[in-house]
């Protein structure tokens, strides 16, 4: 007799497919929870705008809000990755480091091997899936904890960019255009970083919601037994959503590199939390079987603002990060109050 798990409120049945409802259970409580959760993140989002900018005169200006937007942007590609693994109920720590391996890589092969400038760009986009299989063969095969399997992945991309980069940046003035790629404007007034950014949260929204990926991604994460028993290769398919999300990270690798025009390999430390916390402000549930794309964009905005509002009114950087620490606590929570709702 198959066990399930209280919490999973949308897992099937054993034998059905994933995405079934399931008989006699109401489906309108947890999703009306999940558009609860993404309506208190915006008015969050909009409490925070108001209040910096009543605080500061500054903040409430473009430059200043297209400054967030462009903040947001790094953080945000990271996590609409991470909502995919943390909907299956994984954890990617590795997001951080492994966007700087593809920043480096993009200018190893850019730079070093003067490769063709759309080579360069699947270069680090490849970097991120191949990162992103590593850690989904480590999870679905050799069966792993995600916060292990992960962390290592971390560790090694860590080292392997200071190897790579001889521990020194890389500067891409060799490469013509290269910078337009996160600072030029398609659209005028709005740095093309914010403009990837949206789309990519177009995509990942569409993967998540109307594809098998993201609906797989779900039924493991409410509970992996069922869908297993049903008839689906869990394994297979926690493969590719890791090498997904590592594509997200490629992304944001090379967005990086472009906004900065250099890669550097201290960067990256750090980062996975705020994308980790982002991802969790925003709704989706730390325990698996439930992801919003709309309110991981919302959660990185949240944290750019954040940020962007201590440092404009001039709060010491180590208290900054007393805040942003603070924030993902209450996120953290918060998930777990949903959690007990939902039981």
């Amino acid at each position: 007799m198959t066990a399930t798990r209280p919490d999973a409120h949308t897992a099937e049945p054993a034998g059905a497919p994933p995405g079934a409802p399931r008989t006699g259970e109401p489906r309108r409580g947890p999703r009306y929870r999940a558009q609860l959760q993404q309506l208190l993140a915006f008015a969050g989002l909009v409490a925070i705008f108001a209040f910096f900018s009543i605080a500061s005169p500054y903040f409430f200006e473009w430059p200043n809000i297209k400054g967030i937007l462009l903040a947001s942007s790094v953080v945000g590609i990271m996590a609409l990755g991470a909502t995919f693994v943390i909907a299956t109920g994984g954890i990617d720590l590795s997001v951080g480091t492994g966007m700087t391996l593809c920043a480096v890589m993009t200018g190893v092969f850019l730079t070093n091997l003067g490769l063709p400038f759309a080579v360069g760009i699947l270069g680090g986009l490849g970097t991120g899936a191949l990162l992103g299989l590593v850690n989904g063969v480590n999870v679905a095969y050799l069966r792993l904890p995600p916060f292990i399997a992960t962390l290592a992945t971390m560790m090694v991309a860590q080292g392997l960019s200071l190897i790579v980069s001889g521990a020194a940046p890389i500067y891409f003035t060799g490469v013509p255009g290269f910078e337009q790629v996160a600072l030029g404007e398609l659209v005028p007034g709005l740095p093309n970083a914010v403009l990837i950014f949206f789309v990519a949260a177009v995509v990942a929204g569409v993967l998540l919601s109307r594809t098998l990926l993201g609906r797989y991604a779900l039924s493991i994460g409410s509970n992996e037994e069922a869908t297993a028993i049903s008839g689906i290769d869990v394994r297979r398919w926690k493969v590719m959503i890791y090498t997904v999300a590592g594509l997200f990270t490629g992304l944001a690798g090379i967005v990086m590199a472009s906004r900065l025009n250099s890669a550097q390999p201290g960067l990256g430390l750090g980062y996975e939390l705020e994308a980790i916390a982002a991802v969790v402000i925003g709704g989706t549930s730390l325990r698996g079987g439930r992801g919003t794309i709309l309110g991981t964009v919302i959660g990185a905005l949240i944290m750019a603002t954040l940020t962007n509002g201590l440092r404009i009114m001039s709060i010491p950087q180590e208290w900054q990060k007393v805040a942003v620490g603070i924030v993902i606590v209450l996120a953290v929570y918060a998930d777990i109050l949903r959690r007990g709702k939902d039981a």
